[in-house]
């Protein structure tokens, strides 16, 4: 439900019918979405993330498509002296755990595998976790904690099995 494709679509009909507000709950998952006027008091947290720091969330959703790889996740580039970069696939805030006082998704020694989550990254209010695509050990992690990163940034080097 929360795919890049159907956030796009229920923006556009919400500007061409003038609605200013829509939330959309189902069993697993909620999506709040407002058009202009100010921000709610406090902060709304999809359901099924824990709460992060930061401005408010919607939900979360799939890593947005790019041109990374096949599922919309981070492109895991070689690199012949390090071994593995994984990089952004977006343009957004870089947070290591889910919440302030969570432990990081990896450290360095952490082993990884094509499903682990390493991080997430938020853009527009969005928080999409990011897979390492690749299997391996964390060797070094190139961005820090709430640091705004770019698309295609290296974000961690991977020692590939």
């Amino acid at each position: 439900m929360t795919d890049i494709k159907t956030l796009k679509l229920l923006i556009r009909l919400m500007k061409e019918n003038e609605i200013s507000e829509l939330d959309i709950r189902d069993k697993d998952q909620q999506v709040t979405l407002k058009r202009g006027g100010s921000m709610p008091a406090g902060p709304v947290h999809p359901m099924g993330l824990p709460a992060m720091h930061g401005p408010p969330a919607v939900a979360p959703a799939p890593a947005a498509p790019s041109s990374a790889p096949a599922g919309g996740a981070p492109a895991a580039a070689v690199d012949e002296e390090t071994g593995l970069k994984i990089t952004s696939p977006m343009v957004g805030t870089f947070y290591s755990a889910a919440s302030p006082d969570a432990d990081p998704f990896v450290r360095v020694g952490s082993r990884v595998s094509p499903d682990s989550v390493v991080c997430v990254i938020e853009a527009m209010k969005v928080f999409n976790e990011i897979k390492a695509e690749c299997s391996g050990t964390v060797v070094k992690v190139l961005v820090n904690n709430g640091q705004a990163v770019e698309f295609g940034q290296p974000l961690f080097l991977i020692k590939p099995d």
